[in-house]
């Protein structure tokens, strides 16, 4: 390291700050940060009669306030329903000692995005005997229907 002021590393002060704002709208589900990590639903927005966001468990329960700005807010993203395998290229990287293998992650409300599923040694050995079993009993399958 040079030992010089570095302001897009986090550990050095600044944030990153490269996702857009949240700014809930009534209904929406949020973390709450400064509740650790706690999921309300929003039930006021600033401005709307109240100078806070005010959310309650999405199960009923006591209600809380959020900043105004909603710095302590996050989106809670859908729930993930699977994984589907890209058509590119695993890669297996000696130095970590990792296989990488990149996949499409589907979500509840049909939202996707890419990701990577990263795997050790002993787990890229012990999928290749389940892959090899699975194609082994498709082929059986096929020669009995024939």
């Amino acid at each position: 390291m040079t030992g010089r002021f570095l302001p897009h590393l986090p550990a050095q002060g600044a944030g990153l700050g490269t996702a857009a704002p949240f700014y809930p709208r009534l209904g929406d589900l949020a973390h709450d940060t400064a509740r650790d990590g706690r999921i309300g639903v929003v039930v006021a927005l600033p401005g709307d009669g109240a100078a806070t966001y005010h959310l309650k468990p999405p199960g009923g329960g006591r209600e809380w306030a959020a900043p105004a700005d909603g710095s302590t807010l996050r989106p809670v993203p859908a729930m993930v329903t699977h994984l589907t395998p890209i058509k590119r290229d695993a890669v297996y990287d000696h130095r970590a000692q990792q296989g990488a293998l990149p996949v499409r992650v589907h979500r509840e409300d049909g939202s996707t995005s890419e990701s990577v599923l990263v795997l050790t040694p002993d787990e890229i050995e012990l999928y290749h005997h389940q892959f090899a079993r699975i194609i082994d009993q498709r082929e059986k399958s096929r020669r009995d229907c024939l």
